[in-house]
């Protein structure tokens, strides 16, 4: 619901659309964001965002709307994330410590690298557009 409210606003296509967290490649290989590709693309994870799937001939309106539902998934993680995370601390500061940080080690690999992973799809499509 938020992300529906948000798509509605001025702020989201100006400053959500190109939001970008890591521009670094080598910041994102640090973090694993490629083994996190690699489970996405070789596991039961492949099958879950089927709207996402590049077909064989590609067009520039094509890309744009692949990148288009790369930002809504992207937001979507972004806002899941927050709200857990929310969560997660309402545990900590409720001396529940443990509980808050298994929260947030199952929330980043759920949340966080996914939206960093579409981030870096995203540039990837961007340099496609620019070639066509």
């Amino acid at each position: 619901m938020i992300h529906y409210a948000l798509r509605k606003t001025d702020y989201f296509n100006k400053n959500l659309q190109n939001l970008t967290f890591i521009e670094s490649q080598n910041l994102n290989r640090i973090i694993g964001l490629g083994v996190f590709k690699w489970i996405v693309k070789n596991t039961f994870f492949k099958f879950f965002n089927q709207k996402l799937k590049l077909k064989t001939k590609i067009d520039k309106p094509y890309l744009c709307s692949i990148r288009n539902e790369m930002t809504i998934s992207e937001i979507d993680h972004l806002i899941g994330f927050v709200f857990v995370s929310f969560f997660a601390l309402a545990k900590a500061f409720d001396a529940n410590y443990l509980f808050g940080l298994v929260i947030m080690i199952v929330n980043m690999p759920m949340n966080l690298y996914p939206s960093l992973l579409q981030q870096e799809n995203k540039r990837r499509i961007d340099r496609l557009i620019k070639r066509l």
